[in-house]
């Protein structure tokens, strides 16, 4: 028993070690990029175990090696199980892997589906660019293209031709050549075959000279119209050894070989070159004083850039220059090719594209360069189309492209072009009638502006004879119209436009009278001041109304204040002064403190001290003894704390008596004492 367990603890031990093993190597050679190797490795180590980065590299290993239906079924599984693991670039591998198979609509549909839920300006920027690729479509082919006989089952690239002969590259043809661990072929060599060879069915290919081609790659090799000058690229090999980066990576290199004696001399490696990144693809301009290459050196637009430089007539190099945004993109533009006729075609998977890299074109002007064109079927599909240069007067040339139906991995393919590029831009119309906002009549002499989505004005029109302006734009672009006259006011309509050729759009307006709009603005004006007269007449009585119905609740609430006719009064116990003078007595003191009480209960307060006295005296004298009761009184309640303008005092004198007396003796002393009183009158409670 103990014997059972201890091998079947042994055999599980051994196949952990195993499938670590496999997946230890499986990395290593992934890195490296021994892409041919990983793959066996990872599908053994995914059979007894699966992983995230095993997949992705499982993936990326089957893509870098362009078998895109193993492929598409790995990234599928991938974006299915491991979604919030990966990012943007693995849903352009997937799109990719699909229209190299010619799904095109699901491949477009897997990039929409993801910006939409993440980005809405690449999601719109992606349906143009798909609708540009519809329109590219629509042209048909441009060119007839075979594949050249001299293809077989590895990789042939890169043909040029010179004279009678064509030159490629292609992997060595020694049976034991090292091979190159990326896609397990031979490593590369400039081969040479005579066009009546290839015409003729025996297309034998020969090495073109063992000079230049060594035992690492050599390729795109182009030469001077006098022959004497080849450039070329080769792995960074120097003085027979290999030269690598700190990560042990043996970047290709521009090369330059002299044709001294019928024999390729002189062979130089060009001054910008480095160990630390890759110069590559040369072409040289129609006059041979600029060189053109692609390399991944630092401070470029993405992985790869196309760049130039200047050739002196000593033969030394100037400063490369990048040929910046409206050719390279952050992903890959690599094999420029300069025309005769000054155009620029390159490889690119970061413009608008069929899958993987697409040919495209640029017109050279001074120091600018055209948008690309993507130069569409059939030279571009789904997978790797590249190397393409033709000859402006015969109209035949080469590129080669990995896809199906080849006879190997790259196959050089012949093209012919039938017609020119000539993508027909959807055109739409804006137009419309400028009328008055009132009267409805069409008007004239407006001046209409037609503004780009950066508010640049494209168009300008004057309106005459009560006819409709009109402008021709383009479609599935936003656009401003601007309409303005003297005496009215202005007026603009934006209009976003979808892809519909031909279509017109209405941007008709209306404008409207200064002289009328300064009436109505007058007439507005005073409807709405009255408006605010009557309305705040209105708040006013509803607060009157509301301050009576609040101090009516008061008085009914406070014993000691009442309603007397047209006034409120606060009762007190008698007032009392002594005969002839003005000081308050103790007595009276108690009294006025209920005033105060109620006073400062009720914040919003104001009373009235009213003094009067009798008849006894005359007149002024009574007027003034009054006033300084009142005035007394009124000291009291400041010193109290009531403030200042809540209290007031007025002498009434013998002017207001409640007991009318016509002469000293016509009233008792009672009845006296009655008219030389004190009062407390309310003038406002809220």
């Amino acid at each position: 028993m103990k014997k059972i367990s201890f091998t079947l603890l042994f055999l599980a031990a051994f196949t952990c070690f195993s499938q670590s093993s496999s997946l230890k190597r499986a990395h290593k050679y992934f890195k490296r990029t021994f892409y041919t190797e990983a793959i066996s490795l990872y599908e053994k180590a995914l059979k007894e175990r699966e992983s995230f980065e095993a997949i992705k590299n499982l993936a990326d290993a089957y893509y870098y090696t362009y078998n895109m239906e193993k492929a598409t079924v790995n990234y599928r599984y991938l974006l299915k199980n491991y979604r919030k693991q990966v990012d943007e670039t693995y849903y352009h591998k997937f799109a990719n892997s699909l229209k190299a198979l010619g799904e095109y609509k699901k491949a477009n549909n897997v990039l929409l589906n993801y910006y939409k839920s993440i980005d809405n300006s690449k999601y719109e920027q992606l349906q143009k660019e798909i609708e540009y690729l519809e329109d590219v479509a629509a042209l048909g082919n441009r060119f007839s293209i075979e594949n050249l006989g001299i293809n077989t089952p590895d990789s042939e690239f890169g043909a040029i031709q010179k004279g009678d002969t064509i030159l490629f590259a292609a992997p060595r043809k020694e049976m034991y050549a090292k091979r190159f661990g990326w896609n397990g072929q031979n490593y590369l060599d400039i081969y040479q075959v005579s066009n009546n060879e290839i015409y003729l069915g025996d297309s034998i290919a020969k090495p073109f000279s063992d000079k230049i081609n060594s035992k690492l790659h050599e390729s795109n090799i182009i030469f001077t119209k006098d022959g004497k000058t080849a450039y070329f690229t080769r792995n960074n090999f120097q003085k027979g050894k290999r030269k690598t980066d700190d990560k042990k990576v043996t970047h290709v290199q521009l090369y330059k070989a002299e044709l001294i004696e019928g024999e390729w001399q002189n062979i130089t490696s060009l001054p910008f070159n480095s160990n630390t990144y890759s110069t590559e693809h040369p072409a040289l301009s129609p006059d041979e004083k600029t060189l053109y290459f692609a390399s991944d050196m630092p401070n470029g637009f993405g992985g790869f850039d196309l760049y130039r430089v200047a050739i002196d007539y000593d033969g030394s190099f100037g400063k490369p220059q990048n040929l910046g945004p409206t050719i390279n993109t952050p992903k890959k533009e690599q094999f420029p090719f300069i025309s005769e006729d000054n155009k620029l075609y390159f490889s690119s998977n970061g413009h608008p594209g069929f899958g993987s890299l697409d040919v495209f074109v640029s017109t050279i002007s001074t120091d600018n360069f055209s948008k690309p064109d993507n130069i569409g079927f059939p030279v571009n599909s789904g997978y790797d189309d590249f190397s393409f240069n033709i000859n402006t007067n015969s109209k035949e040339g080469f590129f080669a492209s990995n896809r199906k139906g080849g006879k190997g991995s790259d196959d050089i393919y012949k093209i012919i072009e039938k017609k020119p590029l000539k993508i027909e831009s959807c055109s739409q119309f804006i137009s419309g009638f400028i009328t008055d906002e009132d009267s409805g009549e069409i008007l004239n002499d407006v001046d209409i502006v037609l503004l780009d989505v950066n508010q640049k004005e494209i168009g300008r029109i004057v309106t005459s004879n009560s006819e409709k302006f009109r402008f021709k734009v383009n479609c599935q672009t936003k656009y401003t119209i601007k309409a303005s006259k003297v005496g009215y006011t202005k007026n603009q309509k934006t209009l976003a436009l979808k892809k519909v050729r031909n279509k017109d759009n209405d941007a008709s307006m209306t404008l409207k009278s200064l002289i009328i709009l300064e009436r109505e603005k007058r007439d507005a004006l005073a409807l709405k001041l009255k408006e605010e007269e009557i309305l705040k007449r209105k708040n006013t009585e509803k607060l009157e109304l509301e301050k009576e119905k609040r101090a009516n609740e008061i008085v009914e609430n406070e014993k000691d204040i009442e309603k007397q006719k047209d006034r409120i009064v606060i009762k007190t116990d008698e007032i009392s002064f002594d005969y002839n003078l003005w000081y308050l007595r103790r007595d009276s003191k108690k009294a006025i403190d209920r005033v105060i009480n109620l006073m400062k209960k009720y914040p919003d307060m104001i009373v009235e001290v009213g003094t009067h006295s009798d008849i006894r005296g005359n007149n002024r004298y009574n007027l003034e003894l009054s006033q300084k009761r009142a005035t007394a009184v009124r000291m009291y309640f400041l010193e109290s704390g009531i403030e200042p303008d809540r209290i007031s005092a007025i002498g009434y004198g013998e002017t207001q008596p409640l007991v009318k007396c016509k002469s000293e003796e016509s009233c008792t002393e009672e009845q006296h004492e009655i008219n030389r009183r004190c009062e407390f009158i309310v003038k406002k409670i809220l």
